[in-house]
């Protein structure tokens, strides 16, 4: 009971150390001896003293000692060993608890021969035999055991030297040489020790009956009063041997190994008896487990389910996969007699642990709706498992701090020891994604991967996890519109679905650039996005024409910005007035913009003319031509009555090859045929304009466009700009100030040089007296320029056409 409990098990001490009490602590060990000496044990020292530190049953912490250990003391078959435990909670161990233990166990009787196989080390503990003479030794040393182990007293009996016995030669060593190789020896008034860590360097694999052993042979010599005498101290422990089908464990061991059994004759069993973690079981308890021992001619074999009772699963990781592996702490002892030794004891004590096996967790999602609470339960785990870490859209934290990021953590424990973690979140943290799925539905996905931790071996494994809410919470955006003079209104109040939906006219994403560009107005203030566009513009479509009005309509559609689907479609259509298309002016000008209508999808606007088919438009776009002409023009037809005159003209639109026309719109203005108007004038003799040379300021610009359409520039950024040969430069000039509808831009000389330099040599010339150079093998193309919402004076502009070319000088490209 405590934190530390102690038992005696034969010619071994176990003191267990509870998961609990020395959980996330730093553990160091000592061994006291009868001077109250504390001697520190490492791996080293403890594999070659005797004494073995291992985890059973998932984090607690077993020390084991050995009956004829380091620093222990052995009288009249009672073994007596101190060992203090320290548990800090700092690598540095300050400040750290101190826990003394004393035991004292009984064993006997002992055998002339013991083996014991531990899982760090092997030992042999032999009577001593009846003195013989033996010639052949090292030279003394004075006090060489003394120096081995300072705290023994010089006496009669001590060991005198080891000798291993090697394929190919014998290698002699000292005692104080073997202790500084990590061999272990020790000697009583009865028996002679050899203790040998598995990773000495005399030791050998040796195949025996198919099975593979870590072996020593070795003769240990030892002093009585005047004599020196021998003993064989050889040892063999079983390295393999376990075998896995259906689910069972099978571990076989030979008897009789020839290493142990060498000079022997006849042999007879005389007990042979298997248990767990160091108790032995009866026939009775290892039937009840479903163990099977079997104990044959010339092996002996143990067969334990997978699962069973005295096992643990314990978790494991494979590739970054959650698995299991199930330990089992076996304990095997064998007792023979044979003609040379008489009874042999070997103790083999053998931890197994099965292969991996992949685990599926459970997921389970018990979201609360009412509450708007994500609840997911993950597991379940071993008790070796903890929870350390979230990860939460790429940034990682520690559990305790994940309540800062709205996550509450919580931990399930079982019966059986397993447990299972609970994550809740909120539905409307910030790291839960919310998506619109349709109708009125919305999706919450938590998307969280998990940092476990696994003790005692620190490994660390991952588990993602992804759980969706589907949730009848969602407020679509909803939109009223209207008219109001020249221009369409569409107002879109925004619900709660389209946080990330961008609105979009045609396949032109809305931003307050392209509206400026348009000459819409657009206004968004995170709540509201409005929206104003003229009745004459590009994103208009014209659905018909009456002559009580014509169908304008305009459309918006707003699409998800990660993936552009079309989420929600808006329109808003009126009726506007014909006399929105034409202008009857006094002067007899009549100025006309027909539409093109939806249904015509082929009709091409640059080619609408008036009834005199050589009245075409003036300033085209892609859904508008506008015509100006006089009334005594383009075919027009006169009527009178007695208070107005009427013209009357229409727009046609030919399918080419065929005279009937495709579009017919018909117009007409009307003027008072007596009618008083009041005009105020001076005489005055003005001379005709005539052209001067003469120098003022003008300011200029000159851009190069990557489309013929001359609608998109190419920015400060995106210089140098790359072209192929012949690849058309598309260039536009234009003149910025001052802004005077009077004046005309022409171009006289333009020409291209190699460097930045306008000076430089070699040039080329583009255009000579505003005409394409004669020279070049592809002409300059001048493009027409018409009025548009970005073109206010026409005049001012020029725009040209320049295929790409390079400067040569005879085959070699002149480059600067």
């Amino acid at each position: 009971t405590g934190p530390v409990s102690l038992e005696c098990l034969g010619n071994l001490l176990r003191i267990t150390l509870s998961a609990e009490y020395f959980e996330d602590k730093y553990l160091s060990f000592s061994v006291v001896d009868r001077s109250g000496v504390a001697w520190d044990l490492d791996e080293a020292m403890a594999s070659q003293c005797g004494y073995t530190v291992t985890y059973s049953n998932w984090s607690n912490i077993e020390f084991r000692a050995s009956a004829l250990s380091c620093h222990s003391h052995l009288e009249r078959d009672v073994f007596t060993v101190t060992i203090q435990i320290k548990a800090s909670h700092t690598p540095d161990m300050k400040n750290a608890a101190t826990h003394l233990k004393t035991a004292s166990c009984h064993y006997g009787p002992w055998s002339p021969r013991e083996l014991v196989c531990e899982s760090n080390y092997m030992e042999v503990s032999v009577r001593k035999e009846v003195p013989q003479t033996v010639k052949d030794f090292i030279q003394d040393e004075p006090e060489d055991w003394t120096l081995a182990f300072p705290e023994t007293k010089a006496r009669e009996t001590s060991v005198w030297q080891i000798v291993f016995h090697q394929p190919e030669e014998k290698k002699a060593l000292l005692v104080s040489d073997a202790w500084s190789a990590g061999y272990g020896l020790n000697t009583t008034d009865t028996r002679v020790l050899l203790r040998i860590p598995y990773t000495a360097e005399q030791i050998q694999l040796v195949e025996d009956q198919g099975f593979i052993f870590s072996a020593v042979r070795s003769s240990t010599f030892y002093k009585q009063r005047w004599m020196i005498l021998m003993v064989d101290t050889a040892v063999a422990c079983p390295v393999d041997g376990v075998d896995y089908a259906n689910k069972t464990i099978i571990w076989t061991v030979p008897k009789y190994i020839q290493l142990l059994s060498a000079g022997a004759t006849s042999f007879k069993d005389v007990l042979v008896e298997a248990g767990v973690d160091l108790h032995k079981l009866s026939a009775k308890e290892m039937a009840s487990r479903r163990y099977v021992l079997l104990n044959e001619l010339n092996a002996i074999t143990v067969k334990i389910p997978i699962g069973a009772e005295g096992g643990y699963y314990k978790t494991s990781v494979s590739s970054g996969q959650h698995g299991t592996k199930y330990t089992i702490n076996l304990f095997l002892e064998h007792q023979w007699e044979d003609s040379k030794w008489g009874l042999t004891k070997y103790t083999i004590i053998k931890e197994i642990e099965t292969p991996f096996e992949p685990v599926e967790l459970a997921i389970t999602n018990n979201s609360n709706l009412s509450v708007r609470l994500m609840n997911v339960t993950v597991g379940t785990f071993l008790p070796d498992v903890e929870l350390v870490n979230l990860t939460i859209e790429g940034v990682t934290v520690a559990v305790p701090e994940a309540v800062q990021h709205g996550y509450l953590i919580s931990e399930i424990r079982y019966a059986n020891g397993s447990k299972a973690y609970v994550i809740q979140v909120p539905f409307d943290a910030p790291s839960i994604k919310k998506e619109y799925m349709s109708t009125d539905m919305r999706a919450y996905t938590l998307n969280v991967t998990l940092v476990f931790i696994i003790h005692p071996t620190s490994e660390t494994f991952t588990v993602p996890v992804i759980t969706v809410s589907t949730v009848k919470d969602a407020v679509l955006p909803s939109a009223r519109g209207f008219c109001e003079g020249r221009n369409l209104h569409l107002i879109i109040t925004r619900g709660n679905v389209d946080q990330n939906w961008l609105p979009f006219i045609s396949d032109w994403h809305l931003t307050p650039e392209t509206a400026q560009k348009f000459s819409y107005s657009l206004r968004d203030n995170g709540s509201h996005l409005a929206i104003s566009v003229p009745f004459l513009s590009s994103h208009v479509s014209y659905e018909d024409f009456h002559a009580s009005g014509i169908k304008a309509s305009f459309h918006l559609t707003l699409k998800d910005g990660i993936t552009l689907a079309n989420r929600k479609d808006f329109s808003i259509s009126c009726r506007f007035s014909p006399s929105e298309l034409i202008q009857c002016l006094p002067n007899g000008t009549v100025v006309l913009t027909a539409v093109k209508l939806v249904g015509i999808a082929d009709l091409d606007t640059r080619l609408l003319v008036l009834r005199d088919r050589e009245c075409k438009p003036s300033l085209v776009t892609e859904k508008t031509a506008t015509f100006k002409f006089n009334v005594n023009t383009c075919g027009t037809n006169r009527k009178f009555n007695s208070t107005t005159m009427t013209y009357e003209n229409e727009v046609l639109y030919f399918r080419p090859g065929n005279d009937t026309p495709a579009y017919q719109l018909k117009f007409a203005c009307s003027y008072a045929v007596k009618q008083t108007v009041d005009v105020r004038y001076e005489s005055k003799k003005n001379p005709p304009p005539s052209i001067k040379p003469g120098f003022g300021s003008l300011a200029l610009s000159l851009k190069l466009f990557k489309e013929k359409s001359y609608s998109d520039p190419y920015r400060e950024l995106e210089y140098p700009v790359v072209k192929y040969l012949r690849e058309a430069l598309y260039f536009e000039v234009e003149l910025l100030q001052p802004e005077d509808e009077r004046l005309e831009l022409n171009l006289n000389d333009c020409w291209a040089t190699n460097s930045q330099s306008q000076d430089s040599l070699p040039q080329w010339p583009i255009l000579i007296n505003g005409c394409a150079n004669s020279e070049d093998s592809y002409r300059t193309v001048f493009h027409e320029v018409n009025y548009s919402s970005r073109v206010k004076f026409p005049q001012h502009l020029k725009r040209f056409e320049v295929r790409m070319f390079t400067f040569v000088q005879g085959t070699t490209l002149l480059q600067e």
